[in-house]
């Protein structure tokens, strides 16, 4: 019974630097934004066409194929009380909203800090690029999107960082070099020069956004469909990608909560497909630790060994990742 007890907790404490161990074998991240659906909840953002994903057959790719090959929490949420969508993409790019609680334009607050993932990551010399896809019916942006001219701006959370749009100037040399439109992803996979940390933000007609009407034609007319198969359609190009294969983790995560009450929050979802994920990116598997946006941040600082860890990320109550990872 002793040696029992004994080999346990030496177990106990081994499994988390195991598990930081695989963490810290990952060279590319890959994170791709969705919006506004409740993993699970009590369904009321159906009233907004953006019903709970779980188990919803508005969503077979993701019940099926992703969750079957993804480490995902069932409780994982968007910080309290933390809306619209930019107070969370800016959470995720430096573990707070700098106290921001609408969808603005950059400059509406510009925010001069270097604390933030980014910066962190030029200054530890990891390169990085965020794709975002421009708006059904817009050309691609060229120069530094700044404000709603080709896509929804506050879904991008790096242009409102002085030290990327270096005081709004649309051709900044640091913004026009990282911030691309979607479409150069396939041909940075083809040519095997993606970075090592690339922030995917889908369209609002493919991130599941509600109340868009203007979308291609021959999608379907459910948003949280079209989000599904836009999932179903691109995901596997990243995962068959060398990046991926050699050392890839790859994040699709939820900006926030849609339902009401106890559920404002979330669940949302969030899955990692990661050869060192547990489950290895061909099983499931889920826990039901309590997690939200600062998780996922200082689970990428802790990958790319970038410090100080930002805002939420330094709170001690803060879990990371790992015991997604195997």
């Amino acid at each position: 019974m002793k040696r029992a007890l004994l080999a346990f907790l030496s177990l106990s404490i081994l499994m988390p630097a195991l598990s930081f161990a695989q963490m810290s074998k990952v060279k590319t991240v890959f994170v791709i934004m969705m919006e506004n659906h409740n993993w699970s909840g009590n369904n009321s953002g159906t009233a907004y066409n953006d019903p709970d994903l779980k188990n919803n057959p508005l969503a077979p790719y993701i019940n099926n194929e992703l969750k079957k090959r993804s480490a995902h929490p069932e409780q994982y949420f968007n910080p309290p009380g933390n809306h619209p969508s930019q107070p969370n993409y800016l959470w995720l790019e430096a573990g707070t909203n700098f106290g921001v609680l609408a969808d603005t334009q950059p400059g509406q607050p510009q925010l001069t800090t270097t604390n933030h993932l980014v910066s962190l990551l030029s200054d530890a010399g990891i390169s990085w690029k965020a794709y975002a896809e421009q708006d059904y019916g817009n050309p691609e942006f060229v120069g530094c999107p700044l404000d709603f001219t080709y896509l929804d701006v506050e879904h991008l959370p790096v242009v409102y960082f002085n030290d990327v749009n270096d005081g709004l100037n649309p051709n900044s040399p640091v913004c026009t070099s990282h911030v691309v439109p979607y479409s150069h992803l396939a041909s940075d996979i083809k040519s095997h020069a993606t970075a090592r940390y690339n922030l995917i933000i889908p369209n609002l007609c493919h991130q599941g956004h509600e109340g868009i009407t203007l979308c291609d034609p021959h999608e379907p007319g459910s948003n949280t469909l079209r989000s599904d198969q836009w999932l179903k359609k691109n995901l596997p190009m990243i995962l068959g990608s060398e990046a991926y294969k050699e050392g890839g983790a790859v994040f699709v995560i939820w900006d926030e909560a849609e339902d009401t009450a106890q559920y404002g929050d979330g669940p949302v979802g969030l899955f990692l497909v990661s050869p060192f994920a547990k489950g290895e990116g061909r099983r499931e598997f889920s826990n039901r630790i309590h997690y939200d946006h600062s998780s996922t941040l200082k689970t990428i600082q802790e990958i790319f060994g970038v410090t100080p860890l930002l805002g939420g990320a330094a709170d001690p109550a803060t879990q990371d990742l790992s015991d997604l990872f195997r």
